[in-house]
């Protein structure tokens, strides 16, 4: 009489769940698009009108953010956009922004304009008046510099 073999043990190799894999893939992908597309408007430079083509970060055709005074007489609607001046330290850009800015926009007060510079002119798509002191408190400096554009400060 022979002794019996064992039976060969059975493969305990894991079955991999492709379905489970692939949805996994996209959903990170979906979410690393997701980031990267919602960060990358929250990560406009932020420039005063006079560092424009002086600094690097401030050149070129990339989304920014610029600071300045609208300056008097400069301010030009249509049906299609709004054109004004900017000035900050003795330096100036036409800007021409897309609608109406509307709300208290008017001349000789501090705004932040959100766009690009395109051939000398700002091409804006959003623009930031200051409206309370809450901007004074925290930035006096600026807002200094900010009104020795070439017209005073509308209150």
């Amino acid at each position: 009489m022979r002794p019996r073999l064992a039976a060969p043990a059975p493969s305990k190799r894991p079955k991999r769940r492709w379905g489970a894999v692939a949805v996994l893939v996209v959903v990170v992908a979906a979410g690393a698009f997701v980031v990267t597309k919602f960060l990358g408007s929250a990560l406009d430079y932020y420039c005063n009108v006079d560092e424009l083509n002086v600094k690097p970060a401030c050149s070129g055709n990339k989304n920014l953010r610029i600071q300045g005074t609208v300056e008097k007489g400069s301010i030009v609607q249509s049906s299609l956009n709004t054109r004004f001046v900017m000035a900050f330290n003795g330096k100036s850009v036409p800007v021409v922004y897309d609608g109406d800015p509307a709300g208290k926009f008017q001349e000789c007060i501090p705004v932040v304009v959100r766009g690009r510079l395109s051939n000398g002119t700002f091409l804006g798509n959003e623009v930031e008046v200051k409206h309370s002191n809450t901007y004074a408190a925290k930035n006096p400096d600026r807002l200094k510099a900010a009104n020795s554009a070439p017209c005073p400060q509308a209150t």
